[in-house]
């Protein structure tokens, strides 16, 4: 029996509406989150809810990276919930033990949007806070602590819930 991964796919409104018009995610590769071995050590839980939380805010926070690169986009960080084959997913087992590079996983193809099982969206008050983050963190990468406040502070904001079902109104 093939099992089935949770992984998290970092994107933008802009990229949500280009899948839900594609009809899947793509192009391939897409870099992603999921719960990793590493990430299990480095939080040392069981509980794969508190896991699958972490691999959601490491892809919150890449969402925050595609931001900073496209200015022009709406300021609300969106991750995709996808349900795919243990046997699409590959991580690099060798940069593990780098904390920058927790749960990361890459997708060699294009993911359907018929294995979306949620999208999570900035809710429309986080825009202030979220522009500011998207603004600052290049700063944070190089370790700016002032920018990296700034940063911090889009992720007091939490990601809401939203069925694919959904996508249309989020994207409209």
């Amino acid at each position: 029996m093939l099992h089935a991964m949770r992984v998290y796919i970092p994107t933008t409104l802009a990229g949500l509406a280009e899948a839900y018009k594609a009809g899947e995610i793509g192009p391939a590769p897409l870099d992603a989150f999921a719960v990793t071995p590493s990430l299990r050590e480095w939080y040392v839980s069981d509980d794969i809810e508190e896991l699958e939380y972490a691999a959601l805010t490491r892809a919150a926070q890449a969402s925050l990276r595609l931001l900073a690169l496209y200015p022009d986009v709406a300021r609300r960080r969106v991750v995709v919930a996808v349900d795919v084959a243990d046997g699409e997913v590959r991580h690099d087992p060798d940069r593990g033990l780098d904390p920058a590079a927790l749960g990361e996983v890459r997708l060699a193809g294009p993911v359907p949007l018929t294995k979306a099982a949620a999208v999570h969206l900035d809710a429309d008050g986080a825009e202030d806070d979220v522009r500011t983050a998207a603004a600052a963190v290049g700063a944070a990468d190089t370790g700016d602590d002032d920018a990296q406040f700034t940063v911090d502070g889009a992720e007091d904001h939490e990601l809401l819930w939203y069925a694919t079902q959904e996508i249309p109104n989020l994207i409209g």
